[in-house]
């Protein structure tokens, strides 16, 4: 009998070339299938919630796969992440995969298009020097930014909003780029800077824009205010630069 599984993922991006399957490449979606397809003994191919950019990271990543097989659906994450780590003779014991949760779900369930928002978390290590063994995981801002400055702009990206300004060249077409954003939040964690953003849909590299956007206010090269008016333009050119992929974790698909 053919079952609908969900499965909730963590990944480390930097040794990925993206979420989506490559051919020629290592992929984290070519990862899991690959290893699903042995555990489950029959070929898996599964829909991810969000196609993550080479560099980026997930806590909360979502994807589903349908199929019948044997593997009862309690063993089958245990199974997956023994090999995801290397197998029984893996002396590193954890790989850069890791299943956090498998469950059943209803036959129309889809890990993309039930989704009905996401959550994203952008680093910044804001500190006056740098740390190599933190390059893959955090944007590293060296001058101070101003954080009250960056909280005042992040009140104009709120809400409902054309959000063509914050949209990347290269990404899939949209029908529409007017999107929700219902929580933008920055808060300093010691020398963090942490950038936090809920919606009911993201461009492509929209949350990396915004966070480049927000660290030019910061730097005081852009005033708050300005940024109404950048997304009232729906020019590109006039948003801040992409941060870098390293410093965004997908955090939370709601459904």
């Amino acid at each position: 009998m053919e079952r609908n599984i969900l499965l909730t993922i963590e990944y480390d991006g930097s040794g990925f070339h993206g979420w989506q399957r490559q051919p020629e490449a290592r992929t984290v979606q070519g990862e899991l299938e690959r290893v699903l397809s042995r555990v489950c003994g029959v070929p898996v191919t599964i829909n991810g919630t969000s196609r993550t950019d080479a560099g980026v990271h997930a806590l909360g990543q979502r994807a589903s796969f349908k199929g019948d097989f044997g593997i009862p659906t309690d063993r089958l994450k245990l199974a997956a992440n023994n090999l995801l780590a290397g197998g029984m003779n893996s002396q590193r014991g954890v790989g850069d995969i890791r299943i956090i949760a498998a469950e059943e779900v209803a036959e129309d369930f889809h890990a993309r298009f039930s989704a009905r928002g996401k959550m994203y978390r952008y680093i910044i290590r804001n500190c006056s020097d740098v740390d190599i063994f933190r390059r893959n995981y955090c944007y590293q801002v060296r001058q101070n930014l101003d954080t009250d400055a960056m909280k005042e702009a992040a009140g104009y990206i709120e809400g409902t909003h054309d959000f063509q300004c914050f949209q990347a060249s290269g990404g899939q077409k949209k029908e529409t780029t007017v999107r929700t954003i219902h929580n933008l939040c920055i808060r300093r964690e010691s020398e963090n800077v942490i950038i936090e953003v809920s919606g009911d849909g993201f461009l492509y590299n929209m949350v990396r824009i915004i966070a480049g956007t927000l660290t030019e206010v910061g730097l005081g090269k852009k005033d708050p205010k300005e940024v109404r008016a950048i997304i009232e333009s729906r020019d590109r050119q006039k948003a801040g630069h992409t941060a870098p992929a390293e410093g965004l974790y997908l955090v939370e698909v709601y459904y």
